[in-house]
């Protein structure tokens, strides 16, 4: 891929809806504010309570989440007029295609059944591995760029990449993807749990964050052209990943409304 003046060097196979793998590793454990004593103790020892092998055990269930929900969910939300025509072609991975939706809720099913086999609740996992997640996402928006996947909107600045195929100026949206899915939702997780913050909370802000971020980055990237009229689905401008952010945003701001309410201890400390 090359900036305005030179062509991009290879073409990709198939372009990808997302790309975003999930690595998760650990958060510093903490302590709730508006508790007593008695639960804050607790909250320590529950948080300093991980083990290496644990720790193991997250990461492989959450990229087995990612790889199976990212693959299934790019055929339900992106290609299902393909799967239906043919089913085997959820298989075709070398074809390319993965959703980061779809590897967030295969992720969500992953982080349920470890929580299950550790005797942690859903959302002690998902706090815990929030804050570290968008170091992946970033990264993963770079491989996106380096493969020549989703291009931008077209444009004249001075920036603009011809990708592969293409005769046009483009946004690179998936830079600007990776430095706002990666290093400022990074810097906004880490800063909100520095200090100490209710159960759910953490979780309800990468999704609230993530949902923003990714609503806003959509209007310079080129929509999925065999989603609806010109790519977009509603509107002439709403695209298939700005619709699949809505419910992220929501359920972002109900987890952190009713963790405040619960004022339960977490997983996390500054």
């Amino acid at each position: 891929m090359g900036f305005r003046n030179r062509k991009a060097p290879a073409a990709h196979k198939a372009p990808a809806a997302d790309n975003a793998p999930a690595a998760n590793k650990s958060a510093a454990a903490s302590m709730q504010p508006g508790v007593n004593k008695k639960a804050a103790k607790k909250q320590n020892s529950v948080s300093q309570n991980w083990t290496d092998e644990q720790l193991s055990d997250l990461i492989f269930y959450g990229v087995l989440g990612v790889i199976l929900g990212g693959r299934i969910g790019y055929m339900l939300f992106y290609g299902l007029e393909q799967l239906a025509e043919n089913p085997l072609a959820i298989f075709r991975i070398w074809e390319g295609g993965m959703s980061f939706h779809g590897g967030m809720l295969g992720v969500f099913i992953g982080v349920y059944m470890f929580g299950r086999k550790v005797g942690k609740s859903f959302f002690q996992v998902t706090d815990f591995g929030a804050p570290s997640i968008p170091i992946a996402l970033g990264l993963g928006r770079i491989g996106n760029f380096i493969n020549g996947e989703l291009p931008g909107r077209v444009t004249d600045a001075p920036w603009a990449v011809i990708f592969p195929g293409e005769t046009l100026g483009r946004h690179p949206s998936s830079l600007y993807q990776a430095l706002l899915e990666g290093p400022v939702l990074f810097t906004l997780l880490w800063l909100y749990s520095r200090r100490p913050r209710p159960m759910m909370a953490v979780s309800g802000m990468f999704l609230l964050g993530y949902g923003l971020l990714r609503f806003g980055s959509e209007f310079l990237r080129r929509p999925d052209l065999h989603m609806g009229e010109n790519g977009f689905i509603a509107f002439h401008w709403l695209t298939t990943g700005q619709l699949l952010s809505f419910p992220m945003v929501g359920c972002g701001l109900l987890f952190i409304a009713w963790g405040y309410r619960k004022n339960l201890p977490s997983e996390t400390q500054s």
